[in-house]
C-alpha cells in the first residue's frame, strides 16, 4: 500500500490512516455494531504466524442470506486478513445484532469475484465509484483486483 500524499482524495486519506480504520473495532467490541446497519461487519480471525486473534472491520457486500454474507479485499490477495483466511478459514462475524458468530471463509475465483463486483458497481455507482478511486490512489494499480471472500456464518 502507498502512503497517501496532499494530492489524494478523502476516502484515500482515511482508508490510508490505521485509527481511522481501526476505530469501529471498539464500537463491535461494546456490542454496538448494529448502528451500521448490517452494512458493515467485524471479522475476527487468527494470526498465520502468531496464532492471535485479530480484527477487522469491513463492508458487507452483499448479503446473499442470514447465513452468508460477501466481502471484498480492497487491497488485493496481500492483505492481512485476506492471507490470515487462506491459511485458517475458521474465524468470527459480528454483524448487526449477531456478536462473534462462528463462521468459515470462503475465498472465492477471479471470475466469481469479478461477477459479484460488476453486481455491487451497477447496484451503488456512486460508491463504487470513490471506493474504485481511493483503492487506486492507495495500491497505484488503475484496475486493482478485488478478491471476494464469501462468509457461512454458524458453521
Amino acid at each position: 500500500m502507498r502512503r497517501y500524499d496532499r494530492g489524494m482524495s478523502l476516502g484515500a486519506k482515511m482508508l490510508g490512516t490505521r485509527w481511522v480504520v481501526r476505530a469501529p473495532i471498539w464500537l463491535f467490541r461494546a456490542r454496538l455494531g448494529f448502528l451500521f446497519g448490517g452494512r458493515m461487519l467485524m471479522l475476527v480471525h487468527r494470526g498465520r504466524k502468531s496464532g492471535l486473534e485479530r480484527f477487522v472491520v469491513l463492508e458487507a457486500v452483499a448479503r446473499e442470506s442470514r447465513e452468508r454474507v460477501l466481502i471484498a479485499s480492497g487491497f488485493g490477495a496481500g492483505s492481512e486478513w485476506y492471507r490470515n483466511l487462506r491459511a485458517d478459514p475458521a474465524c468470527q462475524v459480528s454483524i448487526g445484532f449477531r456478536n462473534r458468530v462462528d463462521s468459515r471463509a470462503e475465498l472465492l475465483d477471479q471470475e466469481e469475484s469479478r461477477a459479484i463486483l460488476e453486481t455491487y458497481s451497477a447496484k451503488h455507482p456512486t460508491d463504487w465509484k470513490y471506493l474504485k478511486q481511493s483503492i487506486t490512489e492507495l495500491t497505484g494499480e488503475d484496475e486493482p483486483e478485488i478478491p471476494m471472500v464469501r462468509l457461512h456464518l454458524g458453521e
